[in-house]
Order: structure tokens, then C-alpha cells, then sequence
């Protein structure tokens, strides 16, 4: 049985929030915990609660506290909540200020239903979703990075192991098929893939995928 996606919709606009909550209740998988018209009241439900959602559906465009100030907070606060960046606007610079403040992935307001319970899985699932755009975005380096910091992907810095997990977590393998695929436990394979967010002083595997692919330690074109 697979385990229940506890989510948060946070959207100002009622008619879209509800619209996207009678959608996902029909999900056997997925359960709405809270609801929110802004990013404050879904900061202070998280500082309130011991029971944190999987997923945080965020709206960017939000009265009090915008989705995107609400992400770094949370980004930073509670880690282990992964964020899906709501939007009207699907342009390069939007994909790479979703992507520094910490979001996981993103949704555009006009995608179908089908594309968002599918983001939604695939975040739960392997921590992160980032779509070709995305990938795109990343490649091309408009994400900002600290230039200051020491390039953590020498050659001598990970292990041929790691190396090998973390271009199977760039391609979006959960870790159960990483672990089939290179004939190791589940467990080791979280154990290089928390070496790996250590070394690269990433946060979560989405932005360890970022690193990855701004240092060339994965090529775009093999996915």
C-alpha cells in the first residue's frame, strides 16, 4: 500500500484552491492537511504542528508573506517539506528564481490535472521534479551559484560510487531503482546519497541535482 502524500494548498484565490482541493481529494494516495490564503499562515501552521505535510503547493503571488519569501523561509526552517511553485508564468527567470529559493519543482496554473498529480507522486517519491525546461534553465547556468565556493565535484572529492548514485538521482530514479540498478541495498544507497548532500552542502536532492549539473558531473544530453 503506498503511503499517503500529506500536502498544504497554499493559493489567495479561494476559487483556485478549492478547485485543486475537491481534485486531489479524489486521490486515494493524497490528503489535504491545511489550507492557506498566504505564506505567513502556512509558516505558523509549520511552526505549530509535529506533523509536517510531505508536499506545500505555494502560489508565488500572495498577499502578507509571497509564496516565494515563505519558500526561502521554509526552504531553510523545515527542510524536509518539499515545495511545488504555483505560477501564471512559465519564463526562464521564474524557473530560476523558483529553483534558488528552494522549490522542488513547479506547476503553471494552466497545466492539465493529470500533469499535476503526476509532479505531485514524483516529488513524494523521489524528492524532487525537475521537467526538460527546467533542466534546461540549469545547464544553461542562469541559476545563481557562489562562485566563491570550491568546486566539491573534483574528480578526487566523490567516489566513483557516488558518482554513479548521483547520476542516477539527477535522472530521476527513486532509490529503490538506483539500488536495482547497481545491485546495492536501499540503505546504501541513502547512505552515499546523504554523503553527497554533506559534501556539496546541499540542502535537498533538488539542489544537489542543480550542482550536479552546473559542475558537469552529469550531462544533460543522457538523460
Amino acid at each position: 500500500m503506498s503511503k499517503t502524500i500529506k500536502i498544504i494548498l497554499a493559493d489567495d484565490e479561494e476559487l483556485f484552491r478549492k478547485g485543486i482541493y475537491f481534485l486531489l481529494q479524489r486521490e486515494k494516495n493524497i490528503e489535504i492537511v491545511f489550507e492557506a490564503s498566504n505564506g505567513n499562515e502556512v509558516i505558523e501552521y509549520l511552526k505549530k504542528t509535529d506533523n509536517y505535510p510531505d508536499i506545500i503547493l505555494m502560489d508565488l503571488k500572495m498577499p502578507v508573506v509571497s509564496g516565494i519569501d515563505a519558500t526561502k523561509i521554509i526552504h531553510k526552517e523545515f527542510p524536509i517539506v518539499k515545495i511545488i511553485a504555483l505560477t501564471s508564468y512559465n519564463t526562464k527567470a521564474f524557473i530560476a528564481n523558483m529553483i534558488n529559493v528552494g522549490a522542488s519543482s513547479y506547476l503553471v496554473k494552466s497545466a492539465t490535472p493529470k500533469e499535476m498529480i503526476d509532479t505531485i507522486n514524483k516529488v513524494a517519491q523521489k524528492g524532487f521534479y525537475y521537467n526538460d525546461a527546467v533542466l534546461q534553465v540549469i545547464q544553461d547556468d542562469i541559476i545563481a551559484t557562489d562562485k566563491s565556493i570550491v568546486n566539491l565535484f573534483d574528480q578526487e572529492y566523490l567516489t566513483v560510487r557516488e558518482k554513479e548514485v548521483l547520476e542516477l538521482i539527477c535522472m530521476q530514479f527513486s532509490t529503490h531503482e538506483i539500488a536495482e540498478k547497481l545491485s546495492i541495498s536501499s540503505r546504501t544507497v541513502e547512505g552515499h546519497r546523504n554523503n553527497l548532500l554533506l559534501k556539496t552542502e546541499s540542502k535537498n536532492i533538488a539542489g544537489l541535482v542543480v550542482y550536479a549539473i552546473q559542475k558537469k558531473v552529469v550531462v544533460l544530453e543522457n538523460f
